[in-house]
C-alpha cells in the first residue's frame, strides 16, 4: 500500500512539472509601478527608540534617515509593504501603505513651552541625505512630484509631521514636490484680498489638490484641519486653519499649475 501512494504521488508531480508553459513573448504596455507616493515622517523621537519602534514595534518604514551623523537605514524591502501611513488618502487613493514609499526623518517634532510650541529643526546633513534618496527612488519608480507628500498632508485630521520647519520649498527647487511661483501667489493675493471665496470654494480647491476634504460649505473642525496641513506644508509662517487671501492665492496657482 505503501508503495502505492508512493507512485501516485510520483505521477501527480510528474504531472505538474509537465503543465503548461509559460510563454513570456507578449508583456502588456498597460501597467505602472506599485509605488506611486513618497511619504514623508519625523519620528518624534530619538535615533535609538526610532530604531527600536520601526523594526520591533507596530510601524515600520522602508527608510529611516538619522541625524548625527546623517546615516541611511534600510529598514522595510521597496517590494514589501511598509506600515508607515495608517489611515490615509491622497488623490483619492486611500491606505496609502500599499502604493507608496514612507521615509522617516529621526527629529522630535515640537515641544510645547509656557511661550508656545517651539519645533526642532532638520539638519543640513539629513536633507542632504533626503534629496539624495529621493532622486534615486523618483528616477526608479517615476514619481509624480505632486505625489511626494507628508503624513500631515494624507491624515491631516491625527498627524503633523513632518512640521512647519521641513524645507518643502527646497525639495521642490530640486525636483522633489511642488511650490507655488512667489509672482503669481501675489498677484492673485491681491484679488483675494477684495473678496475672500466662500469655503465651497477652499474645499473644492484643497480636494483638487489631493486633500481629503470635507465638501459640506461650512468651516467645520475638518475643514480647519485640512486647511491647517495645507497651510503648514505652503505657508508654514501660519497655520492656524483660518481661511485667508493668501492660503486662497497659493490654493489657485497650484491648482492652475497642475
Amino acid at each position: 500500500m505503501k508503495i502505492l501512494v508512493s507512485v501516485l504521488s510520483f505521477l501527480l508531480l510528474a504531472g505538474c512539472a509537465s503543465g503548461p508553459r509559460m510563454d513570456t513573448r507578449h508583456p502588456s504596455v498597460n501597467h505602472d509601478s506599485r509605488v506611486q507616493f513618497i511619504v514623508l515622517h519625523y519620528t518624534s523621537t530619538s535615533l535609538e527608540h526610532s530604531l527600536e519602534l520601526l523594526t520591533h514595534g507596530p510601524v515600520s518604514s522602508h527608510y529611516l534617515i538619522g541625524d548625527t551623523p546623517p546615516t541611511l537605514y534600510k529598514l522595510v524591502d521597496e517590494n514589501q509593504r511598509a506600515w508607515h501611513a495608517g489611515e490615509s488618502q491622497w488623490k483619492g487613493r486611500t491606505w496609502l501603505n500599499s502604493s507608496s514609499i514612507g521615509i522617516e526623518i529621526v527629529n522630535k517634532g515640537f515641544r510645547d513651552t509656557p511661550q508656545g510650541r517651539v519645533w526642532y529643526p532638520y539638519t543640513e546633513g539629513q536633507i542632504q541625505a533626503l534629496i539624495v534618496l529621493l532622486k534615486d527612488i523618483s528616477t526608479r519608480y517615476k514619481i509624480d512630484p505632486h505625489n511626494i507628500i507628508g503624513h500631515s498632508d494624507i491624515a491631516p485630521l491625527r498627524k503633523l509631521d513632518p512640521g512647519p520647519l521641513f524645507p518643502w520649498q527646497r525639495l521642490a527647487q530640486a525636483g522633489f514636490g511642488v511650490w507655488p511661483n512667489a509672482q503669481a501667489v501675489a498677484r492673485e493675493q491681491a484679488l483675494y484680498a477684495n473678496q475672500l471665496p466662500s469655503i465651497t470654494w477652499f474645499q473644492q480647491q484643497l480636494a483638487l489638490l489631493g486633500y481629503e476634504t470635507p465638501q459640506t460649505g461650512e468651516l467645520d473642525v475638518a475643514t480647519r484641519h485640512v486647511l491647517a496641513a495645507f497651510q503648514m506644508h505652503f505657508r508654514p509662517t501660519r497655520f492656524d486653519g483660518t481661511p485667508d487671501a493668501e492660503s486662497a492665492a497659493i490654493l489657485k496657482v497650484l491648482n492652475t499649475a497642475k
